[in-house]
């Protein structure tokens, strides 16, 4: 591997964002387009590039990708498995390989994540890589794909950023959860020990957080549990929510789902949140 082929990937690129519609990734409609598919725009934001980068590589004049931004690229344009190791090879980077967390949703998924419109929901990697969100998800959590990709991880963000503080827990239930999440990354680990994002993400969290260091040594196993949550909406105020936790076996990845009981304060909140979403609530 090694070799560009610049031609063939801007038309690859190209193809593939005609065949997205804005409904396809969570996105009204809008206007009638003049071109089929999703704007170069939209899959800049989504993917955390520039569009200008996005507009070169689609020329065949963009500098050859890294293997992070064609991650992230590919994800953003919703490509099945095969079209992303076309994508990868055409790149010259070697397409990901047994052994690596999959960070490619599946097409199935990806629906069940279009229709949940009533309530937030986003789809994590094994090791808590924010993979995919619908919009109101984005309106109560934030967005995500506002940060640069190694950052979109919900333990980066608890342990080295800010992405997650509008959770509010007890001093208890903070430290079991704490646990927990910890926990989860060393089952990751004991099942992908050589992969280069977890080991990157382990040793800038190891490095970077003398809490989370304490912890890995702990040396305790864990998984993501269905729980209640408190969280505290900038707009909003706070919320009470169910979080439910919905796997997919085959591709070691979850669907996290809130909710909340009917004729609940918090059951107002989102109701509220569905209506106004990102319009009136501009979070990063």
């Amino acid at each position: 591997m090694g070799r560009v082929d610049k031609a063939e990937l801007a038309i690859v690129l190209r193809t593939a964002r005609s065949r997205l519609t804005p409904a396809d990734v969570g996105l009204p409609g809008g206007h009638r387009r003049q071109v089929p598919g999703l704007r170069r725009e939209e899959v800049a934001h989504s993917a955390g590039l520039s569009v200008d980068y996005i507009v070169r590589l689609e020329q065949g004049r963009g500098p050859k990708p890294s293997e992070q931004v064609l991650r992230a690229l590919t994800r953003a344009l919703r490509v099945s498995e095969s079209d992303r190791d076309l994508i990868f090879r055409l790149a010259g980077v070697e397409p990901p390989q047994a052994g690596r967390i999959p960070l490619v949703i599946r097409p199935s998924v990806l629906r069940l994540l279009d229709r949940m419109a009533d309530l937030p929901a986003l789809v994590l990697s094994a090791k808590s890589d924010v993979l995919a969100c619908n919009s109101l998800a984005t309106a109560l959590l934030g967005d995500f794909s506002g940060y640069p990709p190694g950052e979109r991880n919900l333990l980066w963000q608890r342990f080295l950023g800010t992405g997650i503080d509008r959770l509010v827990t007890t001093q208890e239930a903070e430290a079991a959860d704490a646990v927990d999440c910890v926990g989860c990354l060393r089952t990751a680990h004991a099942k992908y020990p050589d992969d280069p994002g977890l080991v990157r993400l382990l040793t800038e969290l190891r490095t970077g957080s003398s809490r989370f260091d304490e912890l890995w040594r702990a040396g305790r196993a864990g998984q993501l549990r269905s729980r209640a949550v408190t969280l505290a909406h900038p707009d909003l105020g706070t919320l009470e929510l169910d979080c439910d936790v919905l796997l997919v076996p085959e591709a070691d990845q979850a669907v996290v789902v809130y909710s909340t009981a009917p004729g609940t304060q918090s059951a107002s909140a989102l109701d509220l949140l569905r209506v106004t979403g990102l319009e009136r609530f501009g979070v990063r």
